[in-house]
């Protein structure tokens, strides 16, 4: 009679493996998420000013005024001025935002991330 004696479980070199892509993914969270989380604040200044009652009538260079003390109180980090923009999406006028973040990663490797949202504006004027 011969019993067979069967090993359950890993090896240090699978787990080891398992470890750096792991580790990997969450170097790549950790370099990521701050730039995310900057984003959720611009979309949430944005959504401050689109919806100030005086916003449909303001010019560029007073919407980008109330953005900047609202970057301020979201932590948001300076945005080219190019990236805040007014324009016309179905006929309403909308304040769009586009710009893009690189994030160094390993070495001569970088991240992009690129970030485009628009708010309509609360009511309907002319640009």
């Amino acid at each position: 009679m011969s019993t067979r004696n069967t090993q359950k479980g890993m090896t240090l070199i699978g787990f080891i493996i398992i470890l750096i892509v792991v580790g990997f993914f969450a170097f790549a969270a950790m370099k990521l998420v701050p730039v995310y989380v900057e984003y959720f604040g611009v979309v949430k200044s944005m959504k401050a000013v689109a919806n100030d009652i005086n916003a449909p009538t303001m010019e560029l260079v007073e919407i980008r005024k109330k953005l900047d003390v609202n970057f301020d109180l979201q932590y948001v980090s300076d945005l080219p001025p190019d990236a805040i923009k007014l324009e016309r999406q179905n006929g309403r006028r909308a304040l769009r935002i586009v710009y893009d973040r690189q994030i160094p990663f390993l070495y001569n490797v970088s991240l992009l991330a690129h970030f485009d949202h628009s708010e309509n504006m609360l009511r309907d004027s002319g640009i």
